[in-house]
C-alpha cells in the first residue's frame, strides 16, 4: 500500500486538515477510481501558512548557508532512498509510467536540492575599489516565495522551486495544480524530518482563488508559476499589483528540425520523446516537427512503425511505456483537437483516436503529417500526444516558420553538420535548446523562455538572480565632503 498524505496541507511543520474547504478529488486517470480526497485551502487555512512562512523565513535568512545546504543534501538523500514509493506515489497522481516516473520525476527533485544545496554556500557579494572608499554587496533573501505548480510533474516542480528558495534563505508556500495534489506534501514531510525548520515549506491546495489569495498577499515578496499562457497572463497581473518578483515558465509550441543529413533513427527517436513522453503532456515539447522534404517519407515510414510500437497501458505496470492523460477533460481537449487535424486536412499517419477501456484517459499516439503552418494543431498547444509533422525546403525557411509562433519556450535541431547547428539554434526565438537530442534538462542547465512563453529562468546558477536582491553598501573612510 503506498503511503499517501495524512492530511490536506503541510503548515508550520506539521500535516493540517480543515475539511471546511471543498473537496477535491483525485482520480487515477488510469482507471477512473478516486484515490484520495482532499479539502481546499479555507482563508484561515491560507492566514497560518502565510504567518509562519514569514515568521520563519527571518530566522532562516540569518542560518549559515552551508547549514541550510546540509539540510537540503539530508531531504535529497531521503528522496533517493524513497523513489520507489514517491514515484509510485507520482504514477497514481499523474497517471504516467511507473518506469518513466523512477526516473524523471522524484529523482530530479533530488538532484535539485542537492545542486542547490552545494551551490548556498558560493553565493556571496563583491566588493567595488572607489580610490579611499570602496563599496560591497550583500545577496540576501527576497522572503516570502510563492510556488504554483502544473499538474504534469508535481514532484519535480515542487523541488526546483522550493529548492533555489530555501537555499538561498528564503521560505516557500507551494501550492500544486488541483488535478495532482498528492506529491509536494511527501516532499513538504521529507524536508521537515531532514531537519527543516518548521513554517520554511508550507504546501496548501486549493484552485485560483487560493492562488490569488497567496500571489496579492503584502507579506509575498516573489512568485513562480509553471502552467499555461492564459494562466500565467493572470497571474503575473496579480503579482504586479505588488510590484513582486516573478518567474513564469509558461507554454509552447516548439519546434524540432530535422535535416536531411541527421541520423534518421536518433531523429525519429527526438521527435517520439519531445512528443510522447509523459503522454506528451510537457510544457517544452517539440509538437511541431519540421522534416526537410529530401527525408519525408523515410523519417514517416520510421516514425509509424516505431509509435505503433509504443506500449500504452496500466502505469503501474513498469512495461508500459506510455499511460494515460491525465484526466477526463484533458482527453476530451486534445481528441478534439484530433478531430480539427483531420478536418482540415492534415493526413493521419497513425493513432487519432482514444484507447483503451472507457474507464481510463487513454489516448493513442498520434502522428499527423502535412501539417501547413496555419492548421490549428500547428498553431495552438495541445498539450496531449499528438505530433503535427511539417516539410520543409531550406534552412532559411525552416528558421522563418519556425519562430513564426507567439511562444518561445523550446527548439531543437538534427543535423549531422554541427556548424548548421548552431547556426540554426543562434537563429531560433526559444529559451531552451538542443542539437541533436530533446527534453534533456538537467538541473545544471537554465531553462525557460521567451515571448509568451514566460520569463526568468528555472534551476542553475541563473536562479541566484531570481531568488536573491543585491543590496549595495558604500564605505566611508574619510571625512564628508559637504557643500553646506
Amino acid at each position: 500500500m503506498i503511503a499517501q498524505p495524512k492530511a490536506s496541507h503541510f503548515i508550520d511543520g506539521q500535516y493540517v486538515e480543515d475539511s471546511s474547504g471543498a473537496a477535491i478529488d483525485v482520480i487515477f486517470p488510469a482507471t477512473g477510481e478516486l484515490i484520495a480526497r482532499v479539502h481546499e485551502a479555507t482563508p484561515a487555512i491560507i492566514e497560518r501558512a502565510l504567518a509562519s512562512a514569514a515568521r520563519a523565513q527571518k530566522e532562516w535568512a540569518r542560518v549559515k548557508p552551508v547549514e541550510r545546504g546540509r539540510i537540503l543534501r539530508r531531504a535529497a538523500d531521503m528522496i533517493r532512498e524513497r523513489n520507489q514509493s514517491l514515484s509510485e506515489l507520482e504514477t497514481l497522481d499523474t497517471g504516467k509510467p511507473i518506469q518513466e516516473t523512477t526516473v524523471a520525476d522524484a529523482t530530479s527533485g533530488a538532484d535539485a536540492l542537492e545542486y542547490f544545496a552545494g551551490l548556498a554556500p558560493t553565493v556571496t557579494g563583491e566588493t567595488m575599489p572607489l580610490g579611499r572608499d570602496f563599496v560591497y554587496t550583500i545577496r540576501e533573501p527576497l522572503g516570502v516565495c510563492v510556488g504554483i505548480g502544473a499538474w504534469n510533474y508535481p514532484t519535480q516542480i515542487a523541488c526546483w522551486k522550493g529548492a533555489p528558495a530555501l537555499a538561498f534563505g528564503n521560505a516557500m508556500i507551494f501550492k500544486p495544480s488541483e488535478t495532482t495534489p498528492l506529491c509536494a506534501l511527501k516532499i513538504a514531510e521529507i524536508l521537515h524530518e531532514a531537519g527543516l525548520p518548521a513554517g520554511l515549506y508550507n504546501v496548501v491546495q486549493g484552485r485560483g482563488t487560493v492562488g490569488a489569495a497567496l500571489v496579492t498577499d503584502p507579506r509575498v515578496a516573489k512568485v513562480s508559476l509553471t502552467g499555461s499562457v492564459p494562466t500565467g497572463r493572470k497571474v503575473y497581473a496579480m503579482a504586479a499589483t505588488g510590484i513582486r518578483n516573478v518567474t513564469m515558465e509558461l507554454g509552447g509550441k516548439s519546434p524540432l528540425i530535422i535535416f536531411d543529413d541527421a541520423h534518421i533513427e536518433n531523429a525519429v527517436g527526438g521527435a517520439l520523446m519531445a512528443n510522447f513522453y509523459s503522454a506528451g503532456q510537457v510544457c517544452s515539447n517539440g509538437t511541431r516537427v519540421f522534416v526537410q522534404k529530401g527525408i519525408k517519407e523515410k523519417f514517416l515510414q520510421r516514425l509509424k512503425a516505431r509509435t505503433e510500437a509504443i506500449r500504452l497501458g496500466d502505469p503501474r505496470d513498469p512495461d508500459t511505456q506510455m499511460g494515460p492523460v491525465v484526466n477526463a477533460a484533458q482527453m476530451e481537449k486534445v481528441l478534439s483537437y484530433i478531430e480539427i487535424g483531420k478536418k482540415e486536412g492534415a493526413r493521419l499517419i497513425t493513432g487519432g483516436q482514444r484507447a483503451g477501456t472507457n474507464a481510463g484517459c487513454f489516448i493513442a499516439p498520434t502522428v499527423f503529417a502535412d501539417v501547413t503552418d496555419d492548421m490549428t494543431i500547428a498553431r495552438e498547444e495541445i498539450f496531449g500526444p499528438v505530433m503535427a509533422v511539417l516539410d520543409f525546403e531550406t534552412e532559411e525557411e525552416a528558421v522563418a516558420r519556425a519562430n513564426a509562433t507567439e511562444f518561445g519556450l523550446s527548439a531543437g535541431v538534427f543535423t549531422g553538420d554541427l556548424a548548421r547547428g548552431h547556426r540554426v539554434v543562434a537563429n531560433l526565438e526559444a529559451g531552451s535548446c538542443w542539437i541533436n537530442a530533446y527534453n534533456l534538462t538537467p538541473v545544471e542547465t537554465p531553462f525557460g523562455g521567451s515571448k509568451q512563453s514566460g520569463v526568468g529562468r528555472e534551476n542553475s546558477k541563473a536562479a541566484i538572480e531570481h531568488y536573491t536582491q543585491i543590496k549595495s553598501v558604500y564605505v566611508n573612510l574619510g571625512d564628508v565632503d559637504a557643500p553646506y
